[in-house]
């Protein structure tokens, strides 16, 4: 056999192969293929496709993963046209024989370099045609010989020319990088792998900006692929969750007889929903309750206002929470009509799979410190970015996340950003591991303040008829004793002072009655105090805008016993009201030292009762307080523009 005959049966060998490892690694590589919902009608050419025909642009590298992504195309579509560019060079005609078994169609031709014809024209001749009959184009835009990662000038003349979109896609995978030009990606089998496409970019769309989108998509493949491998931790976690699901839903029947979950909604603390799922992009944002769901309303609209057709999905994990999404969705014009609202899913790996098999989310949202292993843990495994807003981990949770930092998950490291509180805040999260750590304030700060039925305030005020009214508001377990023992003490010089105590958890109201006697009036119940009562207890969800707006001043919960924490001093601020806090509000610490020397610092019962006579003896002095209060906190961001750009970076 002659040297000639040798050669083409060594090729003809190697390409046997070549297609083989090839079909091996896409057959037992378990790949994720995902990516933004609006490309998903041009990529297969669905009938809702803007226009006829599209351009996919991936690095050089990934080249051995795109045969993936067609087979993935042809499953849904078996008849769709796939076209790829190639070098005209012996290169080229292997991997043009290589993909030839999967219905992938070839043109040769690169860009024309230094006055040397490489076929760049007539290959977009042919492409012009491929594309106008609705083929999906793709090509390589560092291809054939690079740089690496630098988008070549017939990208951009491709759009132009044709017009059709490009849909950029990254790609990482389990493998061995080669030591050439491009650093080839060799997938290894039986391994991981993720192809992510991202939104569709049109003319005129420049190469940095493609460039851009591509290293976006193949650093949160890579990222994905290197974090979403289950710890220990991780798996002991799942197994702990799946372990309790017969207590988690004997919890939620417990909850219900309590009237902490909703009878007709208690199949989503499962995952399940009646509701469909729009089409296009859905951002989800979670809030665990009353205050962190007001904080991102303004984000929302600022959001809403920037992509007219995008779509929200905000879980809570209360019904008060619930209620205030319901209350927004009934004042917000058209965009309630793109807000769902869903109650959180526990964190058992079953239910979680449920809810994203769902819902399929472009990005999570996550605010303050709603860290939730399973979930983050499930989004990076599907590559949904995953954020958090007004990240909050105050001193004493820092400390106990170092503490367990060798055996917990690693949950800091699956973040693509924080937007932390302050700079302490994020300071915290980057030595837990966050990646992408900034600080754009504290959202709370730019959140509208608690509703108020102007009517019925006026009510109670006629009914009132003048008496200095002391709230306080938010309180927990414990505190009410310290609050009614202040109270009685003040009404030694104020005998007609109406103390109203709003719990932070309305169930408690018959724990902290059975503290007075005789029994004080009950708001759930209808009843309103009387002349000779003393104490009436707000017991109702919704309403603590009201009780502020009623009150002369009020003590925020949460704050008298250690360990305490706090709770959010600017709604009442907004609501010109004369505040106090106790000395444990560590959890908000720099809002109240945001609003140092106007909020009075308050260390027991005398201190309180001193403090509830002196203004109402003086109000004006503690009004000007109150006033100088407002402006400490103005601002004319609903919501910051670099902390809106930074979230669009994840919908890419």
């Amino acid at each position: 056999m002659n040297r000639i005959n040798l050669r083409r049966v060594a090729g003809r060998f190697l390409l046997s192969a070549a297609r083989f490892y090839v079909g091996l690694t896409m057959r037992t590589i378990r790949w994720t293929i995902t990516g933004a919902p609006e490309s998903f009608p041009a990529l297969l050419q669905t009938p809702e496709r803007p226009a006829d025909g599209c351009i996919t642009a991936a690095w050089h590298r990934t080249l051995l993963m795109l045969p993936t992504m067609c087979r993935w195309a042809h499953k849904q579509k078996p008849d769709l046209p796939i076209t790829v560019m190639i070098s005209r060079n012996r290169d080229g005609r292997f991997i043009s024989d290589l993909i030839a078994p999967w219905n992938i169609a070839s043109i040769e031709g690169s860009s024309d370099r230094n006055g040397k014809n490489k076929g760049g024209s007539r290959a977009l001749r042919e492409a012009f045609i491929a594309l106008r009959n609705g083929a999906i184009f793709m090509i390589t835009p560092d291809g054939p010989r690079g740089p690496a990662e630098t988008v070549q000038a017939g990208t951009e003349t491709l759009m132009r020319l044709t017009g059709k979109p490009l849909i950029p896609i990254g790609g990482a995978c389990t493998g061995f990088t080669l030591p050439s030009w491009d650093r080839l990606r060799v997938p290894l089998p039986f391994g991981r792998g993720y192809l992510l496409y991202g939104a569709p970019c049109t003319y005129p769309v420049t190469g940095d900006e493609i460039a851009a989108r591509l290293k976006t998509l193949s650093t949160r493949a890579e990222n994905s692929l290197s974090l979403g491998r289950a710890t220990l931790a991780d798996r002991l976690w799942a197994a702990l969750g799946m372990a309790l699901l017969p207590a988690l839903r004997a919890m939620s029947l417990i909850r219900l007889r309590r009237g902490k979950e909703r009878l007709d909604r208690l199949p989503e603390r499962r995952g399940r929903s009646e509701l469909v799922r729009p089409g296009g992009t859905l951002l989800w944002l979670h809030a665990a309750s009353v205050g962190e769901t007001h904080s991102i309303l303004p984000l929302i609209g600022s959001l809403a206002a920037r992509h007219p057709t995008h779509r929200f999905l905000v879980t809570t994990a209360t019904t008060s929470g619930a209620d205030i999404i319901a209350a927004y969705q009934r004042h917000a014009g058209p965009v309630a009509e793109r807000l769902i609202h869903q109650f959180i899913p526990y964190d058992v790996p079953l239910w979680t799979k449920r809810f994203l098999d769902h819902w399929r989310p472009s990005a999570l949202l996550l605010t303050d410190s709603e860290l939730w292993p399973g979930i983050i843990l499930a989004c990076t495994r599907r590559a949904i970015p995953v954020g958090v807003l007004n990240g909050r981990l105050s001193r004493r949770s820092w400390q106990r996340w170092r503490k367990m930092k060798r055996f917990a998950p690693p949950i800091f490291k699956r973040l693509d950003f924080v937007a932390a509180r302050s700079e302490e805040d994020a300071r915290h999260f980057a030595t837990l591991g966050a990646r992408d750590v900034m600080c754009f304030g504290d959202l709370k700060q730019n959140a509208p303040p608690p509703a108020v039925d102007q009517e019925e305030l006026e009510a109670l005020r006629a009914h009132i008829a003048g008496r200095p009214v002391f709230l306080a508001a938010s309180t927990h377990e414990g505190e009410d004793e310290i609050i009614l023992r202040a109270a009685a003490r003040a009404r030694r010089s104020l005998p007609n002072l109406l103390t109203i105590i709003a719990p932070r958890h309305p169930v408690r109201s018959g724990q902290i009655a059975a503290l007075i006697t005789p029994a004080p009036p009950r708001r759930a119940k209808g009843q309103k105090p009387s002349e000779k009562d003393h104490v009436w207890i707000a017991d109702t969800l919704g309403e603590l805008g009201l009780f502020y707006s009623l009150a002369d001043c009020a003590l925020i919960g949460n704050s008298l016993l250690s360990p305490g924490g706090g709770h959010n001093p600017f709604e009442p601020v907004r609501l010109d009201v004369i505040l106090a806090t106790g000395p444990f509000h560590d959890n908000f610490r720099p809002a109240f030292e945001q609003l140092k020397g106007f909020v009075k610092a308050i260390k027991g019962e005398e201190d309180l009762a001193e403090w509830i006579e002196a203004v109402v003896s003086n109000p004006t002095i503690w009004r000007d307080r109150t006033r100088r209060a407002q402006g400490a906190i103005a601002s004319h961001e609903t919501a910051p523009a670099a902390l809106l750009d930074r979230i669009d970076a994840l919908c890419v």
